[in-house]
């Protein structure tokens, strides 16, 4: 992944933290979230157990200095498989923690410490700093468009080997493996079955068989970006009620159309709250959240009546409208022409509402 295109997309972020030091009248900042070292360093992981937030490394950027800081375990593979040109590394030995804090106040004595997780005297980011990364640039994009595909492929490949007979864990092992095989982290897999899946929006898989249908979800994780998608199968024709599915792709289609530069992620919130009125189907507003932004994040920023966050071209939506036992969710990007659909898969069954494709209930006989 490294390139021309990827050291530009550094030194432009690196030019983005530098400016925001000056304003603040700020001396360093320090990046340790898995999604802020993926976003400065054009796509980079320090991530080794998966289920934290931060990672084995962190960005330290000041006026002078752009800086990879981690520990002799971490050092050469870093170096050599996620960091690309443009960082030097500080590197402590591993029982020496307090050797990386003295090199900071080295480079920042006094000064004011900015960072996205701070400790101690530090102080946070921003929320103008998160609004410039929800904006992707052209490689971040191009990243996301090949995430995008490779995600929804392995949703397809998962869901054409389901049986009824699998078990819960089953179906969620088969969409991991897919994933793995992409190169993508599932940082979520969620598989319901027939019992449960009009019970729970998040169904954490079980040992319970899957039976007549059952649903796949994926948070997918690559280059620190989520495409995070939904999908359904059934077995012998037991797939939802066509008023059913017809109505919700309605309620999606409404939320959608009010993703417009300019407009506000409340008035997208909105928008959905009048089209589960207009279902008559108030209730399921309240029963799970709408999605929102995405990004560096699976939710940068889920959309809620008071979200004043301005929508921008460059910016990436997954939103998750739902009744009990379905549920729509693609990840966009809104470009010039409007929303692009990142994990559509030709290959999977679907029907055109209000002029995009959306996909339809696998049914296997």
């Amino acid at each position: 992944m490294n390139g021309p295109e990827r050291a530009a997309e550094v030194a432009a972020k690196l030019a983005l933290l530098r400016d925001y030091l000056a304003q603040h009248g700020a001396a360093a900042i320090r990046l340790r979230g898995s999604d802020w070292f993926a976003w400065a360093t054009a796509g980079g992981s320090n991530a080794v157990l998966q289920t934290t937030d931060t990672g084995v490394a962190e960005v330290l950027v000041t006026r002078d200095e752009a800086a990879i800081l981690t520990d002799e375990i971490e050092a050469a593979r870093l170096r050599e498989e996620e960091v690309p040109d443009g960082f030097s590394f500080h590197v402590t030995p591993w029982a020496q923690v307090e050797l990386r804090e003295r090199y900071v106040l080295g480079l920042s004595g006094d000064g004011l410490v900015l960072s996205d997780r701070p400790y101690g005297d530090e102080q946070p980011l921003a929320n103008g700093m998160r609004q410039r990364r929800l904006v992707l640039v052209d490689s971040e994009q191009e990243r996301y468009r090949q995430l995008g595909r490779d995600a929804a492929e392995a949703m397809t490949a998962a869901l054409r080997r389901a049986r009824p007979e699998w078990t819960e864990y089953e179906l969620a092992a088969s969409g991991a493996a897919e994933l793995w095989r992409r190169g993508i982290h599932p940082a979520l897999v969620l598989a319901a079955g027939e019992r449960r899946l009009p019970l729970y929006r998040h169904a954490t898989p079980t040992h319970e068989r899957i039976g007549a249908r059952a649903m796949l979800v994926f948070c997918a994780r690559r280059h620190g970006l989520y495409a995070n998608l939904t999908r359904f199968v059934s077995f012998g024709g037991a797939s939802a009620a066509p008023q059913d599915q017809a109505a919700l792709m309605d309620v999606e289609a409404t939320g959608l159309a009010a993703v417009v530069p300019g407009k506000s992620l409340s008035a997208v919130y909105h928008a959905f709250a009048a089209a589960y009125n207009h279902a008559d189907r108030q209730s399921a507003l309240d029963e799970h959240h709408q999605g929102g932004i995405t990004g560096y994040l699976a939710r940068e920023i889920v959309a809620t009546p008071s979200t004043a966050t301005e929508l921008e071209t460059g910016m990436a939506f997954a939103f998750n409208p739902s009744f009990a036992g379905l549920k729509m969710e693609d990840t966009f990007l809104l470009g010039p022409q409007g929303l692009d659909n990142l994990t559509l898969d030709p290959q999977w069954p679907a029907v055109n509402v209000q002029g995009r494709q959306r996909p339809l209930w696998l049914e296997i006989n």
